[in-house]
């Protein structure tokens, strides 16, 4: 049964009273019910075996909540030392206590304050339930709250009080096995003097010395990484049904394994592979705090922070491994590198390089640090190859000292320009020779720096993205004094003789060929664009230069995009539209790496954890990537050589 509703509910609490209370155990409402609390609610839902009551609310016949009390807990610290019986009498009174196991508020119903108004009128529905069915009058109910995901707020409004944490056990079967996340327990008094008809008086509770650390076995690991949940948007975009998507986690567990000797001990590669799986999770946010506390603990949350900021392992060597697996993959002859920055808005001023910039998430000048990123792109599918942070000149001023003390900057290290940065990358990976490509792709700010395209025209094709006011010519102009004008000096630098043309204003003319082609095949076919391309002379400097390739794109839309090549003039249409379309690849893989991966969700201050969540991030992209193959070609019985799955490309 699937779970459906008109619209987003946004009222005040008044506005949707009459609220209707419904038990549904054992009616023809308990399979939606159970439906409902097995999409939304963080824990599921499974058989739930023993005393139970079931809860749906309406309002206006319209679905706002579920709800679900069971027997309590057979044993409980904190609550037995709140109530203060002996075991004789938790015996003779256990079914006097109900608890609150699943409480769900639908994701589309946002009304203030609904949460504890609920907790509150349920009350007396269940007092009479609970004795219809089971013949006990309720005295006390309780709850467990995870504190890795929930603050408790909603009981604490409706009167519910916090008597302590769990040890943090779990029953299996019929004994308690340690899983190292202690939940906060809550009760609530039905009865006032529940103490005096019991007949005890309350203990004072002395919580238990947090335990260390406990890493989960490589089993327990496979387990996690197996059945816990993946980002929604992620298993969508994979295009892959509920059964293969159980085995991502075991594929994952195996796809680090190439990785494994990168870390000196077994905790970091522990801390590293839930670190990816919480990357790719369905976490709210996919920082180190809540991906640790989600998968190993409360006291895993520093020794994680620890891992990326101050660790000793080797993020270049992880990076040279990912880079040379990847190559295996995705090498090809058409391959294009790509070069392209990108920002995340950040608050204050203590993270490292960051500064009021150009921020390309926001589209103006905000807070923010911008790395500077190295892709590749081919038939076979594209990739993350290297990255590094951009830090702006003044935070190597004598007044930053501390904070670059603070951000573990290099001692070596000096300023250098996003340009100088993507050199230093491109010659890096050159080095390797992991990656051939006769091509390189950027976008319009480095696009727009002559020197940084004539340092990369050495040794490749460059296809570089140019703003749409970029002047050029279409023929090569004269350059000459200009007549003198009667008055003032006489003219003694030569000029052009002729105006040059803003590229916007030649994509305009009417007697232009403009090229109906495919650009990409896209997941839902065939993605079109028009094209044209003429040969044109650059301006530099107000003179003219070499003569080059002028290359246009229309998208269905009409919006142009224009750049410049310096390939030569005999090169085929054909492939210049192919780069066109791997230009995209790394505004592709930022898009996915921020909405789905974590790319910018990072809580780090220092120089070194920025480059080792990025490096962490490039890993899941290059998973991912696995992913994306093998099931393409599980897709395709008869995939011709090479057939590269499909991608979305934007226009």
């Amino acid at each position: 049964m699937l779970i459906s509703c008109s619209g987003p509910i946004k009222e005040n609490l008044e506005n949707i009273k009459p609220l209707a209370i419904k038990m549904v155990r054992k009616t023809s409402l308990e399979p939606l019910w159970d439906e409902l609390v097995r999409c939304h609610h963080y824990l599921g839902h499974k058989k739930m075996p023993g005393a139970n009551l079931k809860y749906l609310v309406f309002s206006h016949k319209r679905l706002i909540s579920a709800l679900s009390f069971r027997a309590a807990s057979l044993k409980l610290k904190p609550r037995d030392c709140f109530i203060g019986w002996s075991a004789s009498q938790r015996e003779k009174n256990l079914m006097r206590i109900a608890n609150n196991n699943r409480f769900l508020i639908p994701p589309w119903v946002k009304v203030k304050n609904l949460g504890s108004y609920l907790l509150s009128h349920i009350i007396s529905n269940l007092k009479k339930d609970w004795y219809t069915h089971y013949g006990a009058d309720l005295l006390l109910l309780e709850t467990f709250i995870d504190s890795r995901f929930y603050k408790g707020t909603v009981y604490k409004a409706a009167g519910w009080v916090h008597a302590g944490a769990t040890l943090g056990f779990s029953k299996q079967g019929t004994y308690y096995q340690y899983h190292g996340h202690p939940k906060e327990v809550y009760l609530y008094p039905i009865e006032k003097d529940f103490r005096s008809i019991i007949g005890c008086a309350r203990r004072p509770f002395k919580r238990s010395k947090p335990r260390e650390i406990k890493y989960p076995s490589k089993e327990q690991i496979k387990m996690m990484l197996t059945y816990d949940g993946w980002d929604p948007n992620l298993a969508q975009s994979l295009d892959i049904g509920p059964r293969d998507l159980e085995r991502l986690g075991q594929k994952l567990y195996e796809f680090f394994q190439q990785f494994h000797d990168c870390f000196k001990r077994e905790e970091q590669r522990v801390i590293s592979v839930t670190y990816l799986k919480g990357l790719a999770s369905d976490l709210e946010a996919k920082s180190a705090e809540p991906i640790a506390l989600r998968y190993l603990g409360g006291n895993a949350v520093r020794p994680t922070q620890h891992f990326l900021t101050t660790g000793i392992w080797d993020e270049e060597a992880l990076k040279a491994m990912h880079q040379k697996e990847l190559s295996k993959i995705i090498q090809a002859e058409d391959g294009v590198l790509t070069i392209d920055s990108s920002e995340t808005p950040k608050k204050g001023n203590e993270s490292a390089g960051v500064s009021r910039q150009y921020c390309g998430n926001l589209g103006k000048i905000a807070n923010c640090q911008s790395g500077v990123f190295l892709g590749y792109a081919s038939g076979k599918g594209y990739g993350l190859l290297d990255c590094q942070l951009y830090v702006p000149e003044k935070w190597f001023d004598a007044n930053y000292t501390l904070r670059r003390k603070n951000c573990h900057f290099p001692p070596d290290l000096s300023f250098k320009s996003k340009h100088q940065l993507a050199l230093d990358l491109l010659e890096k990976t050159e080095h390797t020779g992991a990656f051939k490509a006769r091509w390189m792709a950027v976008d319009s700010f480095f696009g727009s720096n002559n020197e940084f395209l004539d340092a990369i025209s050495k040794n490749y094709y460059y296809f570089a993205e140019i703003r749409s006011n970029t002047q050029v010519w279409t023929e090569r102009p004269k350059v000459g004094l200009c007549p003198y004008k009667g008055r003032g000096p006489y003219p003694k630098h030569k000029k052009p003789l002729e105006d040059s043309v803003a590229v916007s204003e030649i994509a305009k003319d009417p007697l232009l060929y403009w090229k109906e082609v495919v650009i990409a095949e896209g997941a839902k076919g065939p993605i079109t664009a028009q094209v044209a391309r003429l040969r044109v002379i650059e301006k530099r400097e107000g003179l003219p230069g070499k003569e080059c390739w002028l290359f246009m794109r229309k998208n269905q839309a009409g919006e142009i995009r224009y750049a410049l090549s310096n390939a030569p003039k005999d090169i085929p249409l054909k492939e210049m539209i192919g780069v066109s379309a791997k230009r995209w690849s790394i505004e592709q893989l930022f898009k996915e790496g921020k909405s789905c991966l974590g790319m910018d969700s990072y809580e780090i201050r220092s120089y070194s954890g920025w480059h080792r969540h990025m490096a962490l991030v490039f890993l899941v992209m290059h998973f991912l990537l696995e992913v994306r193959i093998e099931f393409g070609k599980k897709k395709h019985h008869n995939p011709s050589p090479g057939q590269a799955p499909a991608y979305s490309c934007p226009i």
